[in-house]
């Protein structure tokens, strides 16, 4: 953890060098803040943040190789004494913002985030609180909100997948779950959107944020 008086050390995880160098000359500006490293790679951020003394991970959530932004922080967050991790990326779907929140994820901000906006997200975030884009923030609230017709996390996953193409049979393999509990969530999805079709759930899903495009 960080002192009053210690800089917030950062590690820097995007597969885009341009989004880095970018990040880079942005958060250098801030006095009290010091790039550790900056990588290419989920797997490279994972093993970073366990060999180096950081504060926080800039996490994106897609990357070009196997491991993706959520393995890598539910995998940085589950270390005793971890760094926190604060998700920057484009994407503000629910699966997306649920994945990365339950895989550990101290704050989430979207990449257009104005630069004062991300410098104090990550002072938030090193100080071990949550730093949550406005926008993201009213998503979840909305969730609580109406609980009913909010899908869960497992459902949102789900849905995305049918929005990926993938069949029941592929879904089930997937996530490891029966082709029977696929159907079953497939029904409660429906229900909650009020549609009667796998392409009315993905464009109801699509028009409401819920899923990626």
């Amino acid at each position: 953890m960080t002192t009053t008086d210690a800089p917030v050390r950062l590690l820097l995880a995007d597969d885009h060098p341009v989004v880095r160098a970018g990040l880079r000359a942005v958060l250098e500006t801030e006095p009290d803040f010091t790039i550790a490293a900056d990588v290419p790679t989920a797997e490279a951020a994972v093993d970073l943040a366990g060999r180096l003394e950081v504060d926080v991970v800039l996490m994106d959530l897609q990357f070009g190789g196997r491991m993706l932004g959520v393995q890598a922080t539910a995998e940085i967050t589950a270390r005793p004494g971890a760094p926190r991790v604060l998700v920057l990326t484009t994407y503000d779907s629910d699966a997306d913002i649920l994945a990365a929140i339950e895989a550990g994820a101290t704050g989430y901000l979207l990449k257009d985030a104005p630069p004062e906006e991300l410098a104090a997200a990550v002072r938030t975030a090193a100080a071990g609180k949550s730093a949550l884009a406005p926008t993201i923030a009213l998503r979840l609230m909305d969730r609580m909100r109406t609980p009913a017709t909010a899908l869960s996390r497992r459902e949102t996953e789900v849905l995305q997948l049918v929005a990926d193409g993938l069949s029941n049979a592929k879904i089930s393999k997937q996530l490891f779950l029966s082709q029977a509990t696929v159907k079953s969530h497939l029904v409660h999805i429906y229900a909650k959107l009020g549609v009667d079709s796998r392409t009315s759930a993905v464009a109801a899903a699509t028009a409401r944020g819920l899923i990626r495009r």
